[in-house]
């Protein structure tokens, strides 16, 4: 097991689920022409089936999922009651590198499966209040053993959402939108498998940070400090082996889209045969905060993500119009643009990558049965600084995360590569 010290010193939640419902679903048959180019992307992954599937790998699909949102990877956890055979396999569970931490609702949980509550140096239940870009999700942090495929991590503390638990801070409610059931979250829960080990790392540990950690009496709940071992975790470091980071492999696709996909998500960097950092660019991310800065048509963005959880790519710029409502939080050039971009690490890495950006509203109402869109980008909404490299980014590339104080072939975590 990698070295349990986390450097994390903010919460960065960097979840986006945009449930807009021209660009996430309807019944469209797909038909039609495009005018929209191929990515400038080259095919690196195979979609085995789950028969073929590696021991430190288990399936990823993107599909339509919960409620239709278009470029969402899910896998299926099996959550147990600590050291029991009573478990739950919870599936459209959203692949999210981007945070940390598994979180499923209260809701997927059959009462056969009872997971003890974690409690706070005063033996009350403890809760939590997790932010993401355009809300938050609040529920009891219990412990529980996570599998996924044939890894485990025993005795993990997740967050088991649940808009019921006691009473929402004030605190919390007033972050954002309410993401507390399956359909307001467009998932069953979220696996955060980003760079870091806890969700929230020393900041919380050394005092209480507003609008995140709670000790609850009865329907009073307040805000606390809480050490690193009881906060929500990535249980990827908690695997007895692969557990030094992640592959996320998906296909490339054709630029019009497809209805749906299979890739893979493996477990550990260079640990196994299937899992080999090869010849891929290794970027440094910032050990504080997980991010690495993308320099773009002469802006800067310094705050940039590699986030499977986005559903397009997302950064502010003035040279691509923003769709009518309700598509707005997607660009709509007349026709397709090629693009590109210098991604800079904090390890001195510079690479030029290219991407294409499509209307968003003629993607809607030409291909929007197909859940795979690989053409969506919008502004982001949260600060300027942020370049969102969301899921679109991932298709046709084996996209790598290395988790902090974890040694490598790539050298020690924090780290993204591809």
């Amino acid at each position: 097991m990698c070295d349990e010290r986390s450097f994390l010193t903010t919460v960065l939640g960097i979840f986006v689920a945009l449930l807009l419902t021209a660009c996430g679903g309807g019944n469209s048959s797909g038909e039609g022409s495009s005018s929209a180019s191929t990515p400038a992307q080259s095919a690196t992954s195979s979609s085995p089936s789950p028969s073929l599937l590696a021991s430190n790998a288990t399936a990823v699909a993107v599909d339509f999922g919960v409620v239709g949102v278009p470029n969402m990877p899910f896998v299926s956890v099996t959550v147990c009651a600590p050291g029991t055979a009573q478990c739950q396999t919870i599936d459209h569970v959203l692949v999210d590198t981007g945070s940390w931490g598994l979180r499923v609702f209260a809701s997927q949980l059959p009462s056969s499966v009872t997971l003890p509550q974690e409690q706070d140096a005063s033996a009350n239940p403890l809760a939590e209040c997790m932010q993401f870009f355009d809300g938050y999700t609040w529920g009891s942090v219990r412990l529980a053993d996570v599998q996924i495929g044939d890894e485990k991590a025993a005795s993990l503390p997740v967050q088991v959402i649940d808009p019921n638990y006691s009473a929402v801070p004030s605190d919390c409610s007033s972050v954002g939108a309410s993401r507390n059931t399956p359909a307001a979250l467009a998932a069953n829960g979220v696996l955060g498998i980003g760079v870091f080990k806890h969700d929230c790392g020393p900041a919380c540990a050394q005092q209480a940070v507003p609008a995140t950690y709670y000790g609850c009496a009865g329907t009073t709940c307040t805000s606390l400090a809480l050490a690193e071992d009881l906060q929500v975790a990535n249980p990827i470091p908690y695997f007895a082996t692969d557990n030094n980071g992640s592959v996320l492999m998906l296909p490339a696709v054709t630029a019009s889209g497809e209805p749906s996909l299979t890739g893979q998500l493996v477990f550990g960097i260079g640990t196994q045969s299937n899992n080999g950092l090869g010849s891929a660019q290794v970027i440094g991310v910032n050990s504080t905060n997980g991010t690495f800065s993308t320099v773009q048509n002469g802006a800067t963005y310094t705050k940039s993500i590699m986030d499977s959880g986005s559903t397009g790519l997302f950064f502010q710029t003035s040279t691509l119009p923003t769709c009518a409502s309700p598509n707005n939080a997607y660009y709509c050039p007349a026709s397709p643009e090629q693009l590109s971009a210098l991604i800079e690490g904090v390890n001195g890495a510079n690479v030029v990558v290219s991407f294409d950006v499509g209307n968003a509203t003629t993607l809607s109402q030409t291909y929007g049965g197909d859940s795979v869109m690989p053409l969506l980008a919008g502004p982001a909404y949260v600060t300027s600084a942020i370049f969102d490299w969301g899921l679109p980014f991932f298709y046709g590339r084996n996209i790598y995360t290395a988790v902090e104080q974890c040694p490598t072939p790539g050298g020690t975590g924090p780290y993204v590569a591809y």
